[in-house]
């Protein structure tokens, strides 16, 4: 979309049958009540600079859960839209998690423009992007290794 409001000119190739890929909406169940195919989430679409510059007449649909992870037991834990909900049930593992991502949710207003801008840029806001940085170089393995003490959250993150 963007190489066509340059001014230039685009052909896009669809092989099935629908277009969209992963990323369509169809009615499967219900008439007017759509799904995504494929796509399970898209937690960062509206948090997208890209995305809103669109100005799309929709309406997202938030989850009270981002996700839920099934754990051997047959119990599940959600990740919520609130950082304490999802610590919650974390048990031991509460405060460790907590720790990790109340930083986050609180700076995400400032850290949102420099992770989902153009990827070579001068930060504009490099103190939050600073404290972002040492955690997220890691690998999630190390980084879950080194904050949680169960498998729940280990597996959670």
């Amino acid at each position: 979309m963007t190489i066509a409001e340059a001014g230039h000119s685009v052909l896009v190739l669809e092989a099935e049958e629908t277009v969209g890929g992963g990323t369509r909406t169809a009615e499967l169940t219900l008439p007017g009540f759509r799904h995504d195919v494929c796509a399970a989430i898209h937690p960062l679409a509206a948090a997208s600079p890209f995305f809103r510059s669109l100005d799309l007449d929709l309406q997202l649909i938030e989850p009270p859960a981002a996700l839920a992870h099934p754990l051997d037991d047959g119990s599940a834990l959600l990740v919520r839209r609130s950082v304490d909900a999802t610590a919650h049930r974390l048990g031991a593992d509460a405060d460790a998690y907590r720790r990790l991502f109340e930083p986050l949710a609180k700076a995400w207003p400032r850290l949102a423009p420099e992770l989902l801008g153009p990827p070579l840029h001068v930060p504009r806001q490099p103190l939050p992007l600073a404290r972002f940085g040492p955690p997220a170089a890691r690998s999630a393995t190390s980084l879950a290794h080194s904050r949680f003490a169960t498998d729940a959250a280990r597996t959670l993150f």
